[in-house]
C-alpha cells in the first residue's frame, strides 16, 4: 500500500491504536464488502461472495481490526495439489494506509499453520497496479523471498479485451525448519 498516505494524527486515528489480526467470522461478511467497496479501484465480487470467504476459507483469510472496525482484509487460500499459497485480494482502508497493514497480515497468513507447507506466495497483479506491485515488492524483500512474474490471465485470451492482463506473481518463502526467516 502506498507510504505517502498520511493517517490524520490524533489519538482516535488508527496508528494510535493496537491492531488486531484475526480470522474472520461469517458475521464479517458485510463489513469487508463495504471495506472492499471503499478501497477503489478493487473489483468489488458479491457481498454473498464475501461471506464464503469469511466463512468458508477463514482459516487462510485474516481481517485487520482497531476498535472492533475492519480496517483491512485479505482473502486468500492455499492452491490444491502444489507447495503455494494464493492471495486473491488486499484491502486497506483508506483511513488505515501507510501504516504497514497490508505487509503484516502477509506476514500473519504465512506464519499461520494452515499455510506452513507454502514454499511460494502468488498472487495476480495487472502491470498498472503500483501498490501492488509496491506491496509485493516490499513483503519479498522483508523476508528474503524471489520474486518473479509472468502473464497469466491474458487481456484477450481470458478477458476478451475486456480487462487487462494479470500477471501471476510469485515469492519464494524462505524456511527454516519451518519457520520463516525474517530479514531486516
Amino acid at each position: 500500500m502506498p507510504k505517502d498516505v498520511t493517517p490524520a494524527a490524533d489519538d482516535t486515528a488508527p496508528e494510535t491504536k493496537s491492531v488486531t489480526f484475526r480470522k474472520p467470522s461469517p458475521e464479517d461478511g458485510s463489513e469487508i464488502f463495504e471495506l472492499i467497496r471503499e478501497c477503489k479501484p478493487l473489483d468489488e465480487n458479491s457481498m454473498y461472495c464475501n461471506l464464503i470467504q469469511a466463512d468458508h476459507f477463514s482459516d487462510t483469510c485474516v481481517v485487520a481490526e482497531v476498535d472492533g472496525e475492519i480496517l483491512g482484509w485479505i482473502s486468500g487460500h492455499m492452491i490444491p495439489n502444489e507447495d503455494a499459497f494464493f492471495v486473491w485480494q488486499v484491502a486497506v482502508s483508506p483511513r488505515a494506509r501507510g501504516l504497514g497493514l497490508g505487509k503484516r497480515m502477509l506476514r500473519e497468513l504465512i506464519d499461520r499453520d494452515e499455510c506452513a507447507e507454502a514454499r511460494h506466495l502468488k498472487t495476480t497483479i495487472t502491470k498498472s497496479n503500483d501498490a501492488s506491485w509496491g506491496l509485493f515488492r516490499s513483503f519479498a524483500r522483508s523476508i528474503g523471498g524471489d520474486i518473479e512474474d509472468e502473464p497469466h490471465f491474458e487481456s484477450d485470451v481470458h478477458f476478451d479485451g475486456s480487462a487487462p492482463t494479470e500477471h501471476m506473481v510469485s515469492i519464494s518463502i524462505p524456511r527454516t525448519r519451518d519457520t520463516l526467516r525474517v530479514v531486516a
